[in-house]
């Protein structure tokens, strides 16, 4: 990691949450993957989105899980969709939390978009055990 980031305060703290929400594994294996072209990338969201968004306490990080995915359904981002569903185990969101969000998708950003996300989550849990 560059100077810039590998000196931050934010960036630390945001390596810190990224870890407990998202497991040293994960985390390991993106750091190994990462290439001097993406490293302003990888810092820019450590810093942003773990460092600043993740790190506040405004609002619990089961609350959070919800929002993030409801958000990656209801704009069709669904790469990141399995990633946050496995994460729901250390964030406390449960199985009928994550279908309670998916519920807002459908309503508020479309039916296909929430059964998109939903067969997604359905492939994690058939997998990993995620519901605490």
């Amino acid at each position: 990691m560059s100077d810039r980031f590998a000196k931050s305060e934010r960036y630390e703290r945001g390596m810190q949450v990224r870890r407990e929400v998202l497991g040293n594994a994960h985390v390991d294996r993106a750091n190994s993957a990462m290439t001097p072209e993406d490293m302003p990338f990888q810092g820019l969201i450590t810093e942003g989105a773990w460092g600043n968004v993740w790190a506040s306490d405004a609002i619990s990080r089961r609350e959070r899980s919800m929002l993030t995915l409801a958000l990656l359904a209801a704009t069709g981002n669904f790469d990141e969709v399995e990633m946050h569903v496995r994460a729901c185990v250390r964030t406390g969101a449960s199985k009928s939390d994550i279908m309670e969000a998916f519920q807002h998708v459908a309503i508020y950003a479309g039916v296909p978009k929430a059964n998109h996300a939903i067969n997604i989550a359905k492939k994690v849990w058939e997998t990993h055990e995620t519901d605490r």
